[in-house]
């Protein structure tokens, strides 16, 4: 990958390793490794525009000498919060893609369908590759809002810092490829380009918050995480950790790409008792968004 010293011509050596396979994470025990040829081959029949390396350039020179800042998951400019206190509630979910990571949990699609439950969704570029004709159906669904869960599902940090030995960018090139081809991707394929971005993991540091806004994103992590991160965690626990944290404008954090887990078992409990309490569903771009110290004072 192009680093601030060199943003001149991409060799193939150098797309192979921009466009390759990511890690896991929030996924099951990886399987033995198997390279996903289908899924690289892609990635490479995909070059960078042009304008594209015209822009790279200018974030690269923009944040040249940039120091990270605080890493993690609630750092400055990362936002967890729908700015209302009305008993609204926003589902988001995340498909990481690669290993472990591919599958396509349709029974809770169908669900979130059958209830008529909008909700957004966070897509890695990866994922989409491997799953071409339900990434379709999704985005040509209405209820759901695509957004961006990177190209490769990097944790996003300008200088390798990472978190569960996941695959992290190494620079603030890497984050722009992770960012903005996916970006791109996704605006190919549905004709609406993300605003929002989640990195691998939630975490990441100050100044990738910046490179995200810099690229027209925001990032967004949650105010209630489920706990379904733990592979095969019980329908019971997610349903815990989802009603004892729920409140007007959260925002909840699943996933949609493990098929044999339980979140679907989950919201089948979760929904009727929060509808019984009066709270509705949205997207997140219905509401604008608080960052983590706006948050804290509300």
């Amino acid at each position: 990958m192009m680093n601030g010293r060199s943003c001149g011509r991409l060799s193939q050596t150098t797309l192979l390793a921009a466009f390759g396979v990511a890690g896991w994470i929030f996924c099951e025990a990886p399987p033995p490794v198997v390279a996903p040829v289908e899924v690289r081959r892609a990635f490479v029949e995909e070059p960078p525009e042009p304008n594209y390396l015209e822009l790279k350039a200018d974030i690269l020179r923009e944040f040249s000498g940039a120091k990270p800042g605080r890493f993690g998951q609630f750092v400055r400019g990362v936002y967890r919060k729908m700015d209302t206190t009305q008993k609204v509630l926003a589902f988001t979910f995340d498909a990481c893609g690669g290993p472990g990571g591919r599958g396509y949990n349709a029974g809770l699609i169908d669900y979130l369908r059958k209830e008529k439950i909008p909700a957004t969704l966070f897509i890695t570029g990866q994922w989409i590759d491997e799953n071409p004709s339900i990434f379709k159906q999704l985005a040509s669904d209405p209820l759901f809002e695509i957004e961006n869960h990177g190209l490769r599902h990097r944790v996003c940090s300008i200088d390798g810092e990472t978190k569960y030995g996941v695959v992290a960018t190494r620079d603030v090139g890497d984050v722009v490829d992770e960012m903005e081809l996916n970006a791109r991707k996704i605006a190919r394929l549905t004709g609406r380009r993300p605003v929002f971005f989640r990195t691998a993991t939630a975490y990441t540091d100050e100044t990738c918050a910046r490179i995200a806004k810099r690229l027209g994103m925001e990032i967004v992590n949650y105010d209630v995480f489920s706990g379904d991160a733990e592979p095969f965690a019980p329908a019971a626990t997610l349903q815990d950790n989802v009603l004892r944290a729920a409140r007007g404008g959260a925002i909840v954090l699943m996933h949609f790409n493990h098929p044999r887990w339980n979140e679907k078992e989950a919201l089948t409990a979760i929904v009727p008792i929060l509808r019984e309490k009066g709270y509705s569903f949205v997207k997140l771009e219905d509401f604008s968004l608080l960052d983590r110290k706006s948050a804290s004072t509300k």
